[in-house]
């Protein structure tokens, strides 16, 4: 399997509320970084800290939010993905859509790092 396969995988998995797959992609010591100014910014080292620093946060607080890859861009252990986040904030009822790019760093066939890329303006303009 390809990392393009593992990562799209891991995309199919969060679309269909599968997160104990997606965490299973993850490295017993991924960084995974969020994007400065995003409601979640900061880096989670592991994939516990990953549920419940971002994936807990997102079931919760969102109605409906998906990110979704239009496509993907690989060279050897890289593999970067882009495409659209959307989802309606339960806190405001208000909805964004936005483009997002991600940055996934693969060891053996695991995810080792993700760095988020976003609009963060479009996704705080939801919060408030």
């Amino acid at each position: 399997m390809s990392n393009v396969d593992i990562i799209r995988g891991a995309y199919a998995a969060f679309a269909k509320g599968d997160v104990p797959a997606v965490l299973g992609v993850l490295d017993p010591n991924v960084a995974w970084t969020e994007a400065d100014g995003f409601p979640y910014a900061g880096t989670y080292n592991g994939p516990d800290a990953v549920l419940n620093g971002v994936f807990m946060k997102l079931g919760t607080e969102w109605d409906g939010f998906s990110a979704v890859p239009d496509d993907f861009v690989a060279e050897g252990d890289k593999v970067v993905s882009y495409g659209f986040y959307s989802g309606k904030y339960k806190a405001t009822g208000k909805s964004f859509r936005t483009n997002v790019a991600h940055v996934w760093t693969l060891n053996n066939g695991k995810a080792v790092k993700f760095q988020q890329y976003v609009d963060t303006a479009k996704v705080n303009e939801a919060l408030t």
